[in-house]
């Protein structure tokens, strides 16, 4: 997902942390010491955590009789935009509250800087945290019991969006947002290549990846050993060619896609080593295999560097003709290629004839232990997680809402939306384990090494069965 800040999974050489805060209430001269003070406090943790400069943190002036709420989240624009206007909503409508945003660069499951400043006395009241890790971060103590205040709120979830709140039958956070995943295209460059665009068309149900690797092959384009124009890049690198997956291009895409099963839950083991997991690394091995998993590596060195701004996604710029992404995608195009011709549809499936497939991710709002704050923090997690923000973010970000009642909004989802949403029902989600964090970042290595042909996908898998096992057996489901 993150989605929103390029989806990369790299831990950030440099952190960059900016904060905003606007609160409701007349200024005088000793809100506007308060504010100076709250920045300050805001500026330290954030320092802490990051070993960024202080005055890179900033804030509106707030009533001097305030409670300050200190937020940090990961996301980037255009995501953190729309999460900048939920926050300023929220603080104008509550005078007596004053949240300021803080984001914090990184990875979805690194939460080193978040540990940091709990450690340092100085850590957030309420954390973004990827769902699908919530359940780690509460054995581990990095965020905290909230059943008392929101316990009663289940029903009003989607199923798989609350069980990735849990965790030994408490919940630590409220479901932010929700996705789905599918196969995107530039019609201009497959058209221009002679690619035929009607093995695209989604009402003809999912293309093959046989056909989708063919029109790519013909939209790529190389002078001597480099990529200069890539069709597509089904799994990865990721950013700056590190582990991982080029946009959506998961070990879990290729996995689900090929029918495998990442977890037991019942019997509390993992199974990276099942044949549908194998088979869709297999496939990664063979693919980078093809095309030179040295020159893809340049080629996403070169064109998409860690930190990257969304626009310069190359997809955007002409230099990637199909990814698999996400709904996020959509107002992403509307922002920084308006006049692009894309289309979607469905993630391409190993042989003609099997059943599309997709998943969903997402985000949750977690409070952090020992808030001085939480009260306030609470009822800032229940606006941002329930039906007033959610529709604000639905609509403006086009993720898409976690919470049922909003699922038939027709006003929340334009023509395309409800297309990603449409994928919702039958889309898979990551197995919520107490060593969830761990296991991406295993299965994530293991890609890596399966994508440079330095391992096959059987061996890989095997270690990561072994390292993972391990550890969920000392910390149980």
């Amino acid at each position: 997902m993150s989605r929103s800040q390029g989806r990369s999974l790299w831990v950030l050489a440099v952190t960059v942390v900016f904060a905003v805060g606007a609160c409701a209430g007349g200024a005088s001269p000793g809100a506007s010491t308060a504010a100076s003070a709250g920045a300050s406090t805001a500026a330290s943790a954030s320092a802490a955590a990051s070993g960024a400069n202080a005055s890179a943190v900033t804030g509106a002036a707030c009533a001097q009789n305030a409670t300050v709420v200190n937020f940090w989240t990961s996301h980037t624009p255009p995501d953190s935009d729309v999460i900048k206007g939920m926050v300023d909503t929220f603080n104008q409508a509550n005078a007596d509250i004053c949240v300021k945003m803080t984001i914090v660069k990184g990875s979805e499951t690194d939460t080193s800087k978040l540990q940091t400043a709990i450690r340092g006395g100085v850590a957030p009241d309420v954390y973004e945290v990827d769902r699908f890790i919530v359940a780690q971060r509460a054995q581990e103590g990095v965020v905290e019991d909230i059943t008392a205040e929101v316990g009663n709120l289940k029903d009003q979830y989607l199923d798989f969006a609350w069980a990735e709140t849990q965790f030994e039958g408490k919940t630590y956070a409220l479901p932010f947002d929700t996705d789905a995943r599918a196969l995107w295209y530039n019609k201009d460059l497959v058209t221009a290549a002679g690619g035929d665009l009607t093995k695209l068309d989604m009402t003809k149900g999912p293309p093959t990846i046989a056909d989708v690797t063919a029109i790519a092959d013909k939209i790529s384009k190389k002078t001597g050993d480099n990529y200069d124009v890539m069709g597509w890049i089904p799994g990865g690198p990721g950013a700056g060619g590190q582990p991982g997956a080029f946009d959506q291009g998961w070990h879990y895409t290729w996995g689900f896609d090929y029918g495998g099963k990442f977890a037991d839950l019942a019997a509390c083991k993992v199974t990276p080593t099942d044949p549908g997991v194998v088979a869709g690394y297999q496939f990664m091995y063979d693919w980078q295999k093809a095309h030179n998993p040295t020159a893809v590596s340049r080629w996403v060195s070169t064109n998409n560097p860690p930190n990257a701004p969304a626009a310069s996604n190359p997809f955007w710029t002409g230099k990637l003709g199909m990814t698999i992404s996400g709904d996020w995608r959509i107002a992403e195009q509307a922002k920084y290629a308006p006049n692009g011709h894309y289309g979607f549809t469905f993630i391409p499936v190993p042989k003609a004839g099997d059943k599309a497939t997709t998943w969903a991710g997402g985000w949750s709002m977690a409070l952090i232990p020992q808030s001085k704050a939480r009260a306030q923090a609470v009822k800032f997690i229940e606006f941002m997680a329930g039906p007033d923000g959610s529709k604000i973010y639905t609509k403006q970000s086009t993720h898409l809402s976690p919470l049922k009642a909003l699922q038939t909004d027709d006003s929340l989802y334009d023509p395309q939306h409800k297309v990603f949403l449409g994928l919702l029902p039958t889309a898979l989600s990551r197995p919520p384990l107490a060593v969830g964090a761990y296991y991406w970042d295993q299965l994530t290595s293991a890609q890596g090494s399966v994508e440079l042909n330095t391992k096959q996908p059987q061996a890989a898998l095997q270690e990561v069965q072994d390292k993972v096992q391990a550890k969920l057996d000392q910390v149980k489901c």
